[in-house]
Parts: C-alpha cells; structure tokens; sequence
C-alpha cells in the first residue's frame, strides 16, 4: 500500500514548484514586453544605419578608410558570443552554442569575446580562447563601447581577418533562431539596391563624406553589437516565459496525478480498516 503521507508531501512539493514557476512566469512575460519593443523598434534604425554606411563606402577611396579593407587574410577569428546570465529559459543557449560548435568547433585559429555568463562557460568548457568577458556588466549595453574599441583597434592592427556576432534573433515570442553576423570586413556584406529618392550620396554632406564615414562606421559597429544584445535580451524573456508555462503546466499535471494516488491510497486505506474490524468482530462472535 502506497505511503499516505509520502504522497501529500509530494503534492505539497508540486504545488510550491508550480507558484514559484507561475510567478517566474508573469516577471518574464512582464520583461519580454520592454524587451521585445526595443528590440523591434530598433531595427528600423540598424538597417538606415546599414543603407548609409554601405553607399557612403562606394563614394569614397577604401585605402584611407582601414575599416574597409579586406582585412589581414593571416589573421584570426573574433567571435563576440551573446548569451544569457541566467539559465531556466529553455534550449535557447544550447542551440547557440551547437551553432557555434558547428561552425568554429575544429577551427583553432579563433578568439572569442562573450557577452554573458552561459557564454563565457561555455567558451572555457570547449578550449577556446577567451580575450575579454563582459558579463558582469549589466545591463549589457553598457559594455558596448569597450567591445568595440577592442575590434576595431583588433582588425585596424590586422589581428583579425574576420568578426562576427553568435547571438538569438528574436522572431516571435514562441520562436528564436541562433544567428551568425559577420560586422567586419565591410566589404564582405552583399551591396543594398538603394532606390534613388533616398540615396545620401545626392545631399549636401559636410565636411565632406570621407569625414562623416570615419564617424560613422564605429557608430555603425556599436548599433549592430547593441541591437543584437536587445535581441538576445527579448529572446531570453521569452524562451524564460515558455519554459516557466511549461514548467508550471507539467508541475500542475503531477499534482493531478499525485491526487489519484493519493485518493486511491486513502481508499485501500479505509477498505483495510474495514475489513480489520469486520474480521475483529467475526473473531469475538
């Protein structure tokens, strides 16, 4: 016969999982809304600051500008991996980091720069070079700056051939997709068909274009690292909320379970005890 007291305790547990989960569900569902909007209403602006840098390039002399080049064919990778700090949001590192593996797992050649505490474990577990961690600093925006000025010094000195952002693209509350960027060489970014009502190259541009492009490109560098931390940061609270709804749902369908244990416990309890006395009494008869 089943323990009784076993099985409420049990209950009891699956009753606590499910308030802690609800309410880790609501705090997400309430982040994900100021998440997701800046991570939409950002997106507009990324890609004018796309448009602009792309036709300004084809305006000036790429040799004076170092941010144009091809880049140094001897140097290395830089991978700026975006992850979470936290865990409980279902497979959503996990995905990123098998990208990752799958793309640069045999490549040794690489450096990394993690965004993230998920991360930085995970670049130190597989054996890769870790130059710069910026987890610690929150929210993530913050290190923006310095993440660029450690790539841009990085590919004008000619460390680095390549770099890229490993991070979640936010496609729907219900969906992320891990994503690879390459942000450098520019060069290397399929061209954008400008219609002509709105090309820069027809305005007036003072001083003159190779002066705003200078100013322009590690603007243009921050917002693609900025916009995928906000991207990152909308598809955490979603993947978190999923999975605390998930959480809750399976916690409130054990305790259902756990009931027709009990139930069914209490049952052959009281059918014991019944037959005990029938049995004590047939006995003093």
């Amino acid at each position: 016969m089943a323990n009784i007291r076993l099985i409420k305790r049990r209950i009891k547990s699956a009753q606590n999982i499910a308030q802690i989960t609800r309410a880790m569900e609501m705090v997400a569902a309430s982040k994900m809304k100021k998440a997701q909007d800046q991570a939409i209403l950002g997106k507009p602006y990324t890609e004018k600051i796309y448009q602009a840098v792309q036709e300004l390039a084809g305006h000036v002399v790429k040799k004076f500008h170092p941010l144009l080049s091809l880049g140094n064919p001897a140097g290395r990778i830089l991978v700026i991996l975006i992850s979470t700090n936290k865990g409980l949001c279902g497979g959503l590192n996990t995905n990123l980091f098998r990208m990752v593996q799958s793309l640069w797992g045999e490549e040794r050649n690489i450096d990394f720069i993690s965004i993230g505490k998920k991360g930085e474990n995970f670049i130190i577990r597989s054996d890769k070079k870790l130059i710069a961690d910026f987890s610690q600093k929150i929210p993530f925006v913050e290190s923006v700056p310095a993440v660029t000025e450690i790539l841009v010094n990085g590919f004008v000195a000619g460390n680095y051939k390549e770099i890229y952002l490993a991070y979640n693209t936010f496609i729907t509350a219900l969906k992320q997709m891990p994503t690879k960027k390459m942000i450098l060489p520019l060069t290397a970014f399929e061209e954008i068909e400008v219609k002509p009502e709105i090309q820069f190259s027809e305005f007036l541009i003072e001083p003159n274009i190779d002066d705003v492009l200078e100013n322009l490109l590690p603007h243009y560098l921050e917002n693609q690292i900025r916009t995928a931390i906000y991207e990152t940061e909308a598809c955490e609270h979603s993947a978190r909320m999923i999975a605390m709804k998930n959480a809750t749902d399976a916690a409130l369908d054990f305790m259902g379970e756990l009931t027709l244990m009990f139930n069914k416990a209490r049952q052959e309890k009281i059918t014991y005890e019944i037959a005990d006395m029938v049995t004590a009494r047939m006995a003093v008869e």
